[in-house]
């Protein structure tokens, strides 16, 4: 297998359009390719500068776990902080953990900050709503969000072999017209995620969240949800 390194946009396309298959920190796909077969050409997104951003509204794909810090949201940083074992963060990337896994634990935090993700095509770069780049396995070269006022997570322990932990992740923005909640939940494989007006009353805004597609939750989900807005409501500025 011979494995690309692009220092740059066009060479990574170029190697793309050569049919180079993208990989991150092969954490996932090493044993896929174990039992299936290497491919003929690998790329890595590593040397490039782009996928490799930490920013306060951005982040590369390539960019491994351990070093997300509090240079992005508390939301982000405690999600990246709770995936796998220390030796799986030192390998595992944002856009493998996003695209390439099926527990996608970053993918809640994300989503409640409002991300975009930024699409790397052998014609171009282009930006485009997370949730499709997810579901569509597109080749991440970063998400882009707008800075939240606060925001919070939760991962809640689980059982060896036993399905995945429930994560909550929930964030409150500065909008138009006063305040907007974001709350992404994943119960399971499955995640949803819904939004209502913030005020500050933290009844209103669950009573409104339970006309959305969070309504299916079960009472434990809904326990931390509850909990995550009340702590929320006592850090926004002026609480």
């Amino acid at each position: 297998m011979l494995l690309h390194l692009p220092t740059s946009v066009p060479e990574a396309q170029e190697f793309m359009a050569q049919g180079a298959v993208p990989v991150g920190g092969a954490t996932l796909v090493w044993a896929t390719w174990q039992r299936d077969g290497f491919p003929e050409r690998a790329m890595s997104l590593r040397n490039l500068p782009e996928a490799n951003a930490i920013e306060r509204e951005a982040l590369g794909a390539a960019v491994v776990l351990n070093r997300i810090d509090d240079r992005v949201p508390e939301v982000l940083r405690r999600a990246a902080a709770g995936v796998g074992t220390g030796a799986v963060r030192r390998t595992a990337t944002v856009g493998g953990n996003l695209v390439g896994s099926t527990l996608r634990c970053l993918l809640p935090a994300a989503l409640v900050l409002g991300s975009r993700a930024i699409i790397l095509e052998p014609e171009r770069t282009h930006e485009t709503d997370l949730a499709e780049a997810v579901a569509k396995q597109h080749l991440l070269l970063g998400i882009r969000w707008r800075e939240p006022l606060v925001s919070t997570y939760d991962k809640l322990p689980g059982e060896a072999g036993g399905p995945p932990p429930l994560v909550v992740a929930a964030a409150v923005h500065a909008a138009d017209e006063g305040r907007l909640l974001r709350v992404a939940v994943r119960d399971g494989h499955e995640v949803l995620g819904a939004s209502a007006p913030f005020g500050g009353d933290t009844g209103a805004a669950l009573h409104a969240l339970q006309e959305t597609d969070l309504a299916a939750l079960h009472p434990e989900a809904w326990e931390v949800v509850r909990r995550q807005v009340t702590g929320l409501a006592g850090r926004l500025p002026g609480a």
